[in-house]
C-alpha cells in the first residue's frame, strides 16, 4: 500500500492544526503571489507605467472571471472533505469523478465566452484608449487559458480536502521559477511586451495545472504523485459516470462560492470602471498597490482555504463544538500578522512601490507613488477585516452553507459599487483608497451573525 499523505483535522488543538495545515499552504500562496508579483514588477520596470496601468486595468474583470473558476473549485472540494471527514471514501472517490467532468464543461464554456467578448468587455469598462490595446493582448490570453487554471485548482482542492497542503505547493514553486524566467525571456530577449507576460503565465499554469489525464510531462508528472501518494484517488469506472444527486450538491456547494468570487468582482469591476476615468496613472498607482497587497494577504487566503477544510472535515464527523474554537484560533492568528504586516507596509511601502516603476520612466512617477502608498496604507489599517472575511466566510462554506456566501459578496459588491459610482466622481483617488475595508465592514456584519445562526442550525440536528 502507498504512503498515504491524507490529514484528519478532526482531533487534536485547533490551534496547532490549522497552523500547521496553513502553513504549507501560505507558502504556496506565497510562490503563486510571487510570480504575479514579479510579473508586474518586469512589466513596470522594462515596460513602463503605460504598460503596468495596462496590465492593472485588467485586474478586475480578471479577478471576476478567474475568481468565479477558483471558487466554483474550492466548493467542488466540500463535499469531498466531508465524506473523507466521514469516512465515506466511495463517497470521495465519487464526488471527485463527477466534479472532474462538470470542471471540463464549465472551463470550456467560460474560455469561449471570454475570448469572443474580451473587447467589448474593456470598451464597457471605459478603459482609457491609450491602454485598452495593450489591456487587450494581455487579458485574452489569461481568459485563453482558463482550462489550466480550473484544472489546477480542482486538484488541489481535492488535496486540500484529504488534507494535504503541501504537494500542491510543489507545483506552485515550479510554476513560479517557470513563469519569472519566461517573462525576463518574452519581454526582454522577444520584445514580446504584455503579450509575453500574459503568455508566459499561461505557459507557467500549464506545467502547474495540467490534469492528470495530460499527456504533457507536468501532467504525467502529476498523475504519478498521485498515484503514488492518494490511494483514496484512484477512481473505477463508475465513478466517472454522472450521478443527478452528486452533481446537485457539487452544484449547491460550488456555484455559490463561484458566484461570491464574481459577485463580489462585480464591484470591482464597478470601481475599476470609475478609476480608468482618473486616467492611466491613477490606474497604474492602484496596479502596483494591489499587487503589493495581495502578496502580503497570503496568509489571510491561507486560513480561509485552511478553514474550509477544518470545517467540512469537523462538520463531516458530527464534531460541531470544534468549529468555534477553530475560528477562534485562527482569528488569533490573524490579529498578530495584522498588527505586524501594518507595521511593515508604513515604514517599506515607498520602496516597494519603486519596485514596478523605473526611475526613468515618465514625468508624473511621484503622483504615480504617493497615490500607490496611500491606496497601500489605507488598506493594510483595515486587514483586520478582510481576515475575519475570509476566516468565516470560509468556515461556512465548509459547514455546508455555501448560499451565506453569496449574501457576503453581495454586501461587498454593494460597498465597492458605491464607492465607485458615487464618491469616486466627488472625492478622486482618495474614495477609491477605502473602497475595500468598507467593502470587507459590510461582508463582516453579515458574516458573524450568519455563523453562530449556521453553528445553531448544526446543534439542532444533534439534539433532534
Amino acid at each position: 500500500m502507498a504512503r498515504s499523505t491524507t490529514k484528519e483535522l478532526t482531533s487534536g488543538s485547533p490551534m496547532k492544526l490549522i497552523l500547521g495545515f496553513a502553513v504549507p499552504l501560505l507558502f504556496g500562496m506565497l510562490f503563486q503571489q510571487f510570480y504575479s508579483l514579479m510579473d508586474t514588477i518586469i512589466v513596470g520596470r522594462y515596460l513602463g507605467v503605460t504598460a503596468l496601468a495596462a496590465v492593472g486595468a485588467t485586474g478586475s474583470i480578471n479577478f471576476l472571471i478567474i475568481g468565479f473558476c477558483q471558487g466554483i473549485c474550492n466548493g467542488f472540494g466540500l463535499p469531498v472533505a466531508q465524506r473523507f471527514g466521514a469516512r465515506d471514501y466511495d463517497g470521495v472517490r465519487k464526488y471527485v469523478g463527477n466534479s472532474a467532468i462538470l470542471s471540463v464543461l464549465i472551463g470550456g464554456v467560460l474560455t469561449a465566452l471570454t475570448v469572443i467578448f474580451c473587447r467589448q468587455i474593456l470598451v464597457l469598462m471605459q478603459t482609457p484608449s491609450d491602454i485598452i490595446d495593450l489591456s487587450y493582448n494581455y487579458i485574452v490570453v489569461i481568459f485563453a487559458g482558463i482550462p489550466a487554471t480550473i484544472l489546477y485548482n480542482i486538484l488541489s482542492s481535492y488535496l486540500r480536502s484529504l488534507g494535504d497542503s503541501i504537494t500542491p505547493v510543489i507545483f506552485l514553486i515550479v510554476a513560479a521559477v517557470l513563469n519569472i524566467g519566461l517573462d525576463l525571456f518574452f519581454i526582454i530577449c522577444l520584445h514580446w511586451g504584455v503579450f509575453g507576460a500574459a503568455f508566459a503565465t499561461v505557459l507557467s499554469q500549464a506545467v502547474r495545472q495540467s490534469p492528470p489525464s495530460a499527456q504533457a510531462v507536468s501532467g504525467v508528472l502529476c498523475l504519478f504523485v498521485i498515484i503514488r501518494k492518494f490511494d483514496i484517488l484512484h477512481l473505477k469506472r463508475s465513478d466517472w459516470v454522472l450521478d443527478a444527486s452528486y452533481v446537485r450538491n457539487l452544484l449547491i456547494m460550488g456555484l455559490p462560492m463561484g458566484l461570491q468570487y464574481s459577485i463580489t468582482a462585480i464591484g470591482s469591476v464597478i470601481l475599476q470602471t470609475a478609476v480608468n476615468t482618473l486616467g492611466s496613472g491613477a490606474v497604474a498607482a492602484m496596479t502596483a498597490g494591489s499587487r503589493i497587497s495581495m502578496f502580503m494577504v497570503c496568509p489571510f487566503d491561507a486560513l480561509g482555504s485552511t478553514m474550509a477544510t477544518y470545517g467540512g472535515q469537523n462538520v463531516g464527523a458530527g464534531k460541531y463544538d470544534r468549529l468555534a474554537s477553530g475560528m477562534k484560533s485562527a482569528i488569533i492568528l490573524a490579529a498578530v500578522y495584522s498588527a505586524a504586516i501594518l507595521v511593515v507596509i508604513i515604514f517599506l511601502a515607498r520602496p516597494l512601490i519603486y519596485l514596478f516603476i523605473a526611475p526613468s520612466d515618465s514625468a508624473n512617477i511621484t503622483q504615480v507613488v504617493a497615490q500607490a502608498r496611500q491606496f497601500l496604507i489605507t488598506n493594510t489599517c483595515f486587514y483586520m477585516l478582510l481576515s475575519l472575511v475570509n476566516i468565516v466566510r470560509f468556515l461556512i462554506q465548509g459547514m455546508g452553507f455555501s448560499g451565506f456566501a453569496v449574501f457576503a459578496g453581495v454586501f461587498e459588491m454593494i460597498a465597492r459599487a458605491l464607492i465607485g459610482l458615487i464618491f469616486v466622481p466627488i472625492f478622486g483617488f482618495t474614495a477609491a483608497c477605502f473602497a475595500s475595508p468598507l467593502a470587507w465592514l459590510f461582508a463582516d456584519c453579515f458574516l458573524l451573525p450568519a455563523f453562530f445562526h449556521c453553528r445553531k442550525k448544526l446543534m439542532r440536528r444533534v439534539c433532534q
